[in-house]
């Protein structure tokens, strides 16, 4: 078991870091959704879907 685990060492570390890169990137977007930014990196302002995507919230659950 640790002759094949010395064997692939580098495939081992390659995978690990790209598992964590991906969980980063992917941690990275559900934060950006919960404080509701726009998955584009854009402004909705001159987007053909603005308040598709995006529905306007009701003024007494908006937070100002």
């Amino acid at each position: 078991m640790l002759t094949w685990i010395m064997e692939n060492m580098a495939t081992i570390i390659i995978s690990a870091v790209l598992i964590i890169m991906v969980a980063a990137v992917i941690a990275g977007i559900v934060r950006s959704k919960g404080k509701g930014k726009s998955s584009c990196g854009c402004g909705c302002a001159g987007c053909a879907m603005n308040g598709a995507c995006h529905p306007a919230k009701p003024d007494a659950l908006r937070i100002r």
